[in-house]
Order: C-alpha cells, then sequence, then structure tokens
C-alpha cells in the first residue's frame, strides 16, 4: 500500500506494490554495456554523439547510466557521467496540513509511468522498455527526439583595409540537442522527466509539471490564490522541491575534486572597481548554498583536454524558490562520498536493501567523510502560485539545472572549419580601434 501524509491520518491513494527495480529484459545484452534496448547513441545533426543508457527505476523513474559524448572534433568518446536521477519530490502545502513525498511515497515508474501516446512523442521515437514495477511490463515509455535547441554561436570575421573595417567571413549555427523524457501521473499533476543533451556537451536536467490543480484544497487569501469566478475559492500554494542525484566519472577515471569559486569586489581600478575570484577546494562532505557570484564545479585530476588543463563540469543553477520547512530542503546543492545506502535525499528507508536507513542529505553529510569519490545533489525548488490560467490542463511548469563543461575540451566543441587556430592568446588582430566586446 502507498501512503499520502495528511494532517491527522495517512490518505490511501493506490495499492500499487512497492518493489526494487527491476532491470531491463535487455540489460545482459553482450553488444554494450546496457543491451541494444536499453541503450541510446544518436548522433545529432553538429556531428554531436551521445551514448548512454536508460532505465526506469519504481520509485526515480528515468535513470540515466554510463553516459558518453563524442563530437566532430573529438570523435573518441569520453564519459561524463556514471549516473543521473531524480533523487526526491517534496510537495508540502502552505497551509501546513498537507506535504507529499511524491517520489518515495508513489514513485515516477512502475503503475505511475504513463505509457506514451497521442503527442507525448510526436516528432521522436518512442522506445520500449520495463517499466520498472514489480511485475515488470514492457511498454512505450522513453521518447527519444532530436531538438533545434535555437542559435548555438555567431561570430563574423574582422577584417580590415585602408577604408577601414570591412565584413569578413560568418560563422553563423543553429544548435540541438538529444532529449530523453518520460511522463508520471501522480494523482492529479504528470510530471515529464526529462534530460537535454546539448551538442556543445552541455547536460540540462528539468522536471516539468502538468495536470490540474489539486481540487478541494482551499486556503485563505494569504496562502491561496482565486481561481474561477470571483473570491469563492482560493487554491492552495505549495511547493514542488525537486532533488537530483547526479553521480560524475569523468572519462571513466572517477576520483573527481569537488570546487567553489567566489567572487567578491577587490578595490577600484583606474576605471571601474575591481573583482577576485578565489578559489575553494571541498574535501569533506558538505551542505552549500547559493550566494551572489558563487558557483561550483567537479573536476578531474586524473584527465585532460587537449590544452592540458584539467576536465570538468560546472554546476548552473536557475530560478530556485528555496523552501525553509524541512533542513534538507534549504541548501542548493550538498556532496556527500558515494554510499550505495544513500539513494534519495531523504526518506531512504523505502529502499529495501537499506531498510535501517532513514536519514536525509543533511545527515548524509554530517560525519565529514573526505570525498574519494563524490556524489552531488541538487535541489531546486519552485512555489507554485495558482493561477487562472492554470485551468486546465495546467500549461507546464519547469524546474531544473544545468551541467556545463567547463575545459572538457581544448575548444568549443563545435568549433567550425578555419577557426581551430583560434585558441589562446594571440587572436585575430581586432583592428586600429582595439575595441574590446
Amino acid at each position: 500500500m502507498t501512503y499520502r501524509k495528511t494532517a491527522g491520518a495517512v490518505a490511501l491513494l493506490t495499492s500499487a506494490a512497492l518493489g526494487v527495480a527491476v532491470p531491463s529484459a535487455a540489460s545482459a545484452a553482450p553488444a554494450s554495456p546496457c543491451g541494444t534496448q536499453a541503450m541510446v547513441k544518436e548522433t545529432l545533426p553538429n556531428g554531436t554523439t551521445w551514448r548512454l543508457c536508460w532505465r526506469i527505476h519504481d520509485k526515480a523513474g528515468l535513470i540515466l547510466d554510463q553516459v558518453f559524448l563524442s563530437t566532430k572534433r573529438n570523435p573518441e568518446p569520453v564519459q561524463v557521467l556514471d549516473s543521473i536521477r531524480l533523487a526526491q519530490l517534496h510537495v508540502p502545502y502552505d497551509t501546513g496540513d498537507m506535504e507529499f513525498d511524491d517520489l518515495t511515497d508513489l514513485g515516477m515508474g512502475g503503475g505511475f509511468l504513463e505509457t506514451l501516446t497521442g503527442d507525448d512523442c510526436k516528432g521522436g521515437s518512442a522506445r520500449v522498455g520495463s517499466d520498472g514495477s514489480e511485475q515488470p511490463q514492457q511498454r512505450k515509455v522513453l521518447c527519444v527526439s532530436a531538438e533545434p535547441s535555437g542559435l548555438a554561436y555567431r561570430a563574423r570575421e574582422e577584417a580590415w583595409d585602408d577604408n577601414g573595417p570591412q565584413p569578413g567571413k560568418l560563422d553563423s549555427k543553429q544548435g540541438h540537442d538529444l532529449v530523453l523524457r518520460t511522463i508520471s501521473k501522480l494523482a492529479w499533476y504528470e510530471y515529464v522527466t526529462e534530460y537535454r543533451l546539448h551538442d556543445d556537451g552541455q547536460i540540462s536536467a528539468r522536471l516539468g509539471a502538468t495536470g490540474d490543480l489539486a481540487p478541494s484544497s482551499e486556503a485563505d487569501a494569504n496562502r491561496g490564490w482565486p481561481i474561477g469566478t470571483g473570491d469563492k475559492y482560493y487554491s492552495t500554494m505549495h511547493y514542488h522541491n525537486a532533488f537530483w542525484r547526479v553521480d560524475f566519472n569523468i572519462a571513466g577515471k572517477g576520483g573527481e575534486k569537488v570546487e567553489q569559486y567566489d567572487t567578491a569586489l577587490d578595490g577600484r581600478g583606474e576605471v571601474t572597481a575591481k573583482l577576485k575570484t578565489t578559489r575553494t577546494a571541498i574535501a569533506k562532505e558538505g551542505n552549500f548554498s547559493k550566494v551572489n557570484q558563487r558557483w561550483w564545479r567537479m573536476t578531474s585530476p586524473n584527465s585532460k583536454n587537449a590544452d592540458g588543463h584539467q576536465r570538468s563540469y560546472e554546476l548552473v543553477t536557475g530560478g530556485d524558490d528555496r523552501y525553509e520547512g524541512h533542513p534538507e530542503t534549504k541548501p542548493d546543492v550538498t556532496f556527500t562520498q558515494k554510499n550505495p545506502c544513500e539513494k534519495y535525499a531523504s526518506d531512504n528507508a523505502v529502499d529495501p536493501e537499506c531498510p535501517a536507513n532513514s536519514k536525509t542529505v543533511i545527515d548524509f553529510a554530517k560525519n565529514k567523510e573526505n570525498l574519494s569519490d563524490p556524489v552531488m545533489w541538487v535541489r531546486v525548488g519552485f512555489h507554485h502560485v495558482p493561477r487562472d490560467e492554470d485551468q486546465s490542463p495546467m500549461p507546464m511548469h519547469w524546474q531544473g539545472f544545468d551541467l556545463v563543461p567547463r575545459d572538457f575540451t581544448a575548444m568549443n566543441q563545435l568549433t567550425p572549419d578555419g577557426r581551430t587556430g583560434l585558441n589562446g592568446d594571440p587572436q585575430p588582430d581586432p583592428g586600429p580601434s582595439g575595441a574590446q566586446g
């Protein structure tokens, strides 16, 4: 039985059995690390190839494993991730009388995972795979598509003659993403788990929400928003606190190091303020929060690009509403030493392999273990203040983060012909004015 928490009682929602995740039936195939059915290998129009394994877990839903990247300029596949997946979804209501832990109470897989139909995967390929339930079914559950991502770059060379600057050669390119998504229906909400693998090496993790507002969830004007005619009904405001668990394995060498960068004012220069950026090595487990001009990266001391710089990926967080109601939802990011019994940001007791472990990411980091094999937990909150436009169906709203390559390759992974020599100093002469942009 699966339950959701409400004030003074628990509400029975479904009788779907909870069980250990079942690997894809093709996982034993020797042709690839995960078998042909559970592998995605796609080359995008600009020549970038992503190769990965996918599976569905009854709780976490869509999991990507063994993610490799290669490009036209760098054709040898290089591993980026060991795995990435959702690790919790808290949905507390502002009235304080309801809170749903959608991942561990229900789950994104099993009977809550939707079979793709209609426009769910229009323009893409609907892949068949195990739905992750205790008695797994093979269904069309994963949408794989290549989608335009907009302008990837634009640069025009400067050409000069006696008459001044003249138009030079223009390099302009549209980008593309490899997109993988699943849909899970949990009560009134329908969640879209989506990973966008860009052709420049960036990975975007996103959770979308659509469906309908929960009915009969009424609040006062301080905790709700009027929907429908007049001020008769105030739909309750609530949070979606999503956690992801990210395990890097850069170039397959492991042993990544965590670094934090902070930029602050550092006096005055001749024209304007000076800024100073400092690096802090994070050698032990901990919980961290974003402040102005702070960011983190996971760097490989064991793998370097062609310029001799350590490969790394930077965490880039977007819009985020921090929920202060629980200790584990306050940090933006947590770094912990890899532990097979630390699978969820909270409520780990649902894991049958580690039934005594009910700890949270706060507890995981308390003993300050050395980070020889770090795991990154990213929390992105969304405060949902209902609006008239949420009826019906609710337009999709998104929350998530980006993993951006930093020195993963010596140059832009989409560098066009004619610009491969523009690496480092000196750069092309900007002309008599010496103007810089």
